[in-house]
């Protein structure tokens, strides 16, 4: 069985993205891009939707002729991005076309929680998701998520915040199996997730 890893960062108040922010608010420091260098899941395959699709893989292009134009002098964030371009990526929608101009990247159209589920029963590669709200929200609540997890940043951005990441899910209990601190500000909170049928008091078994 295929692990699968739901992968987000946030701000405290739970936000992917801000308006007018830089990426990663602009906190990233030497230690957590160390930590991306490193691609600690580069061995995974890469889920998200088309609006991740369309968003990414247009940000991957826009770097990569922002490094042909600086040769050897890339940003660390034109770095990431143009990094994605090299894994395997799988793309659930059903109004993109194939085939995808993203290399490496497979087009399902089918329904994402049955065909994840049978990446994880019979796939090659354990995955991964980025970004993709409603994708990891639909993957959790079926029960497929082996790993959530969140890298925090000490931003609160109540009033430019968008992409809020937890919105309608289910209640779920969270184990805490690995944390870390980058940068003296970042926090890494690593959980395995248990998908409730509601408050922990109102389970039959409490």
């Amino acid at each position: 069985m295929q692990e699968l890893l739901v992968d987000f960062i946030v701000s405290l108040d739970g936000y992917g993205t801000a308006e007018g922010w830089p990426g990663w608010w602009g906190l990233e420091g030497p230690e957590y891009l160390g930590w991306l260098d490193q691609q600690p899941e580069g061995e995974y395959t890469v889920l998200m939707g088309a609006n991740t699709y369309r968003l990414m893989s247009g940000m991957s292009a826009e770097a990569a002729a922002a490094e042909a134009d600086r040769p050897g002098q890339p940003s660390d964030e034109e770095a990431s991005l143009t990094g994605l371009a090299a894994l395997p990526k799988v793309v659930f929608s059903s109004t993109l076309q194939a085939p995808l101009s993203w290399p490496n990247t497979e087009l399902v159209s089918g329904d994402a929680v049955e065909a994840v589920a049978a990446m994880k029963r019979d796939g090659a590669s354990p995955m991964r998701t980025i970004g993709s709200i409603s994708l990891c929200r639909s993957l959790l609540t079926a029960g497929l998520v082996d790993r959530f997890r969140l890298v925090v940043f000490p931003v609160i951005t109540g009033k430019t915040g968008r992409d809020r990441i937890l919105d309608g899910y289910p209640d779920v209990a969270l184990d805490l199996v690995a944390s870390r601190t980058f940068d003296g500000r970042l926090q890494l909170l690593e959980y395995v997730p248990t998908v409730l049928s509601g408050p922990p008091s109102a389970r039959p078994d409490r």
